[in-house]
């Protein structure tokens, strides 16, 4: 039987619904009180370094994650560790520590749409699903796995696409790493390897902004004139802005603030191709780099650890462009 190192820090996995129908947090979490459920797939050990409701993640709590993780790897004999973590920002926690731990063990994290006590509760059957894909032989080097709903999703594609849905983590453009049946865990492939960088400064500012149709320059104006590390934009189609924002764009390049560009679609990569006014092709010229198929949230954790790792113009180019 494998040994694990279960961590919970909050979220509605740990939570109970009140009499007034409010879902609330708990002192004791309530997921713990199945030992008997749980002895069954592997012999753990259980902590809580923290107990939040996941709006409340910030960088410092992913950065004792992952000093966690690592430090009981180095000086534990722990065969894999599994993470409860409440849905809101868990595929952000889920890559920050794929872009910075270096640990080969099997590293899966999980939550609940459902509190414990709500009818069709789900946090106990995507525990123990996760207990068994950390238990699973097949499962090291697989980088950190998010599994929710019988499915298996690597940190770099999943993401949250329904408020309240059971089946709300999915992979856009890629599909779950894998499946867990009532008898199996099942890798359908093995992901990439990319760079491991260690470094996480948690002071870094870097926003993320939302480009929409006739989008003007105050926004950008705002960034240029403040104390910024770098900045995200979701902009429009394959990677697209207003002409009407480009003057504040200039004012962030010109005073050397790195600019990312992702899609503000659901689907699909951006890319340089239009050459208007505006469009990708042009925007690329002036110097903004172009991400490879993540979403906002997650390519400003992706800027975080290049900046917080030192990395250079060009550096941070090939980071984002390649698949590193």
């Amino acid at each position: 039987m494998k040994k694990l190192l279960l961590i919970h820090t909050g979220g509605t996995i740990s939570m109970s619904q009140d009499e007034t129908n409010k879902v609330v947090t708990n002192s004791d979490n309530p997921i713990s009180n199945h030992q008997d459920i749980i002895e069954q797939y592997a012999d753990v050990t259980e902590i809580t370094p923290f107990n939040v409701p996941s709006p409340h993640m910030n960088i410092k709590y992913v950065e004792t994650l992952k000093h966690i993780i690592e430090d009981a790897s180095r000086n534990e004999n722990y065969d894999g560790f599994v993470i409860t973590h409440g849905t809101d920002t868990l595929e952000e926690t889920a890559y920050l520590l794929d872009l910075t731990i270096n640990v080969s063990k099997p590293i899966t994290i999980t939550g609940a749409m459902r509190s414990s006590n709500e009818i069709g509760s789900d946090g106990l059957y995507n525990f123990i699903s996760a207990i068994r894909v950390a238990s699973s032989d097949n499962a090291a080097d697989m980088g950190v796995m998010v599994v929710f709903n019988d499915e298996i999703h690597t940190a770099r594609n999943v993401t949250k696409t329904h408020t309240s849905n059971t089946n709300t983590f999915q992979s856009p453009n890629h599909g779950p790493l894998g499946v867990v049946t009532k008898n199996s865990v099942q890798f359908h492939h093995k992901p990439y390897e990319h760079l491991v960088l260690n470094d996480i400064n948690h002071d870094l500012n870097i926003p993320l902004v939302k480009a929409y149709m006739g989008m003007n320059n105050d926004v950008l104006n705002f960034y240029s004139n403040h104390q910024v590390d770098g900045i995200i934009i979701e902009g429009l189609g394959q990677g697209n802005l207003p002409p009407t924002c480009l003057e504040g764009l200039d004012k962030c390049l010109d005073k050397a603030i790195p600019v990312v560009l992702v899609s503000r679609s659901f689907n699909g990569i951006v890319g340089p191709i239009y050459g208007y006014e505006g469009g990708g092709a042009t925007l690329a010229e002036k110097g903004v780099v172009f991400s490879n198929g993540l979403n906002g949230p997650k390519a400003r954790l992706k800027l975080l650890v290049g900046l917080s790792n030192q990395l250079s113009a060009n550096q941070l180019k090939k980071y984002f462009e390649s698949q590193l």
